[in-house]
């Protein structure tokens, strides 16, 4: 992000250059380990999910993630069904951007108390995640830490398989693509710091919006699983596949080519955001830094392709379209 954006997500209680800081020294300590054999890690580095080598044709991918603070909305709300849908959604739609199937997540779910009848509404989230997801979920854990935890937080651990030659990590990305946006179903799981204090003082029943406030901010992460799965399955031909999470559309530059990434049609906004921006004083440029904007998932794909890709994610999202085409470079994203 920016760091001359970035101010009003810092008073909110977020640093994310502190966050990219940190991240960059616990990696360079991770790569200190000396585990006795060569590394099977498939070099992704910066990339939505790593992809460990199972045997010579074969990956693993991996992902983590939990839901961070819109978990205050739902103990506000005192609704609980809808954050194990978060959850997974946060953790199968980074493996997808690697061209891995989900095949199952564990759930770590720390609580200050153990509350059966919030547990039961955690779990009934997170099976209509699998079910959305197409994966299992065959364990988990649950920790009762209330000298750590105040409420509950809840995160998850996910893996697929990806044939090792038919990785998308972004690379085969070119001049003349075209960037397909997918729809998000609002905030998603990302900005909730900065969304909350915006919000703050608006009853949870206000509907203004045309609904109430309560159920736009709970409402759950997309999954972009079956869609995806199908496009990757087409005779389209993928170049690369973003998950648009905290850092908007930014988060195509974890794609690997050196190209620009030219956004001059982007989805429309959900209302919600604009009320954010109003009520925080955020300018637009930090709005398209901080949160999705309406769009939650990226897929780019030649030029050749676009009509037929178009077509199929159609079928799942009406709504998805060409939001701009790929540049030469230097790698960047340029916004109108």
């Amino acid at each position: 992000m920016n760091s001359e954006v970035e101010d009003s997500y810092a008073r909110a209680g977020v640093s994310q250059s502190d966050a990219d800081l940190a991240v960059s020294r616990l990696v360079a300590a991770l790569a200190t380990a000396d585990i006795g054999r060569p590394s099977r890690q498939v070099d992704l580095r910066g990339h939505y999910a790593a992809v460990m080598k199972l045997d010579e044709t074969t990956g693993i991918a991996l992902s983590t993630d939990g839901v961070g603070t819109k978990l205050l909305v739902a103990e506000q709300l005192g609704r609980y069904d809808t954050i194990g849908i978060d959850c997974i959604a946060m953790n199968v739609n980074d493996i997808i951007c690697v061209g891995a199937e989900p095949i199952a997540m564990l759930d770590y779910l720390a609580v200050e108390s153990a509350d059966p009848d919030q547990c039961e509404q955690i779990g009934l989230g997170l099976a209509r995640g699998a079910e959305l997801a197409g994966i299992e979920i065959p364990g988990g854990e649950l920790a009762q830490i209330g000298d750590l935890v105040k409420g509950f937080d809840i995160a998850g651990a996910c893996f697929g398989t990806v044939r090792l030659d038919s990785i998308i990590d972004g690379s085969a990305v070119s001049e003349g693509d075209a960037i397909i946006g997918l729809p998000s179903s609002g905030i998603h799981s990302n900005g909730y710091t900065l969304a909350r204090r915006a919000l703050d003082g608006i009853a949870m029943d206000d509907e203004r919006l045309g609904r109430p406030l309560g159920d736009i901010l709970i409402e759950p992460t997309e999954i972009y699983v079956k869609a995806v799965m199908d496009l990757i399955a087409s005779p389209v031909e993928v170049h690369g596949l973003a998950h648009i999470t905290s850092g908007g559309l930014d988060n195509l530059l974890r794609l690997k080519a050196d190209v620009s990434y030219e956004v001059s049609d982007p989805l429309p906004p959900q209302p919600v955001f604009a009320l954010i921006a109003e009520r925080a004083g955020v300018p637009e440029e930090e709005m398209y830094e901080v949160f999705n904007m309406g769009c939650g998932f990226c897929c780019v794909v030649p030029a050749k392709d676009e009509t037929a890709a178009l077509d199929l994610l159609r079928r799942y999202y009406p709504e998805a379209a060409t939001i701009g085409t790929v540049g030469a470079g230097p790698k960047s994203v340029i916004r109108p």
